[in-house]
């Protein structure tokens, strides 16, 4: 029975620097068949999608070679470490009306969850 975000996570992340193009971050998304990256020199910055990559850059104009990630990620997205149940997890998507949250520990990012990872934790409890 998962009870923590440690038991659903997916471990490890995909990131680019800051300082990275939207071009990098758009390889980086095909290469590893995702649809977001972290955005991360030490800690966490942000969190970039495609959908932020389409509307925030490329529907206004902006070259994707000289942009960077920084300049069009969410900034400070919302978290949650490891060691938090699944219920705040779940409560965050929630109040935020998001479907991923990075997992960070010590400031540091560790993995990622999905909505689709707590509702079939959440499928197998019931």
């Amino acid at each position: 029975m998962a009870v923590f975000v440690r038991d659903v996570m997916t471990p490890g992340v995909v990131a680019v620097r800051p300082d990275a193009s939207l071009v990098e971050a758009a390889q980086l998304m095909r290469a590893q068949d995702v649809g977001d990256v972290l955005v991360a020199d030490h800690e966490l910055v942000g969190i970039l999608t495609d959908r932020d990559i389409t509307l925030r850059a490329v529907a206004d104009g902006a070259d994707p070679l000289t942009v960077s990630a920084r300049a069009v990620c969410t900034p400070h997205p919302v978290v949650v470490g490891p060691d938090d149940a699944l219920v705040t997890a779940v409560a965050l998507m929630r109040d935020h009306e998001v479907r991923r949250l990075p997992v960070v520990e010590d400031g540091r990012p560790v993995g990622m969850v999905a909505l689709g990872d707590l509702a079939a934790a959440l499928d197998q409890d019931v």
